[in-house]
């Protein structure tokens, strides 16, 4: 009976960003960088690239490439991507375990992310992450418009622009310090929780499903 009512009390929609929240695409996407700048005759610092993942691809593409290219470069890599980067990519630490809390209290886990969505899918697909629904291309705030949708309560990720969805979106925002962001330019970016990885969200989410938190979201 106790377990039933924890499950009715928390059935929450959570979402979770991709990139350095589900997933350690660095190196994948390391690897994409090279074969594109091998493609295109242009230097590119693919370690450089991958230490700030996060922004959409376009806003990393203007650093190597002049703005009349950008469309045809962003086309290029993301054609290229599901040959290079989806086999290097592992789960993170934690990544299916926080699906299971979800799950586990009745509730909905999201993925939304600025990746292209179909290579988003790929990712999740290869590693056997199988979230309730997958929103791509979307990034900071423009992330509330799928949260609000969904009537996520909860949104986790890595990155302050992910905290900045998350509150636009009037969620809480729980921060994990594995990605580019630390956790005090998380927690000045206005995260309500930050965690060290995923790997503490279960436990969290537990307790805030038991103490009436989740009732009153």
């Amino acid at each position: 009976m106790g377990r039933m009512a924890l499950m009715t009390s928390c059935s929450l929609t959570v979402g979770f960003d991709l990139d350095m929240t589900l997933i350690d695409s660095r190196p994948g996407i390391r690897d994409c960088y090279r074969a594109l700048a091998e493609r295109t005759g242009t230097y590119i610092d693919a370690d450089l690239a991958v230490s700030r993942l996060g922004p959409p691809l376009a806003d990393e593409l203007a650093n190597w490439f002049p703005a009349e290219r950008i469309d045809e470069v962003v086309d290029l890599y993301r054609e290229m991507y599901p040959e290079y980067a989806i086999t290097p990519t592992l789960a993170m630490p934690g990544a299916r375990e926080a699906i299971s809390a979800v799950r586990e209290t009745g509730g909905r886990a999201i993925v939304v992310t600025a990746k292209y969505e179909p290579n988003a899918k790929l990712h999740l697909a290869h590693l056997g992450i199988e979230p309730d629904a997958v929103i791509g291309g979307l990034w900071a705030e423009q992330k509330a418009l799928a949260l609000r949708e969904h009537e996520a309560a909860v949104y986790v990720g890595d990155h302050v622009g992910d905290v900045r969805g998350a509150r636009a979106a009037g969620a809480l925002s729980v921060a994990v310090a594995g990605g580019p962001c630390d956790a005090t330019e998380l927690r000045e970016a206005g995260a309500d929780v930050v965690l060290a990885d995923l790997t503490e969200f279960p436990r969290w989410f537990s307790d805030y499903c038991s103490d009436g938190s989740a009732a009153r979201a």
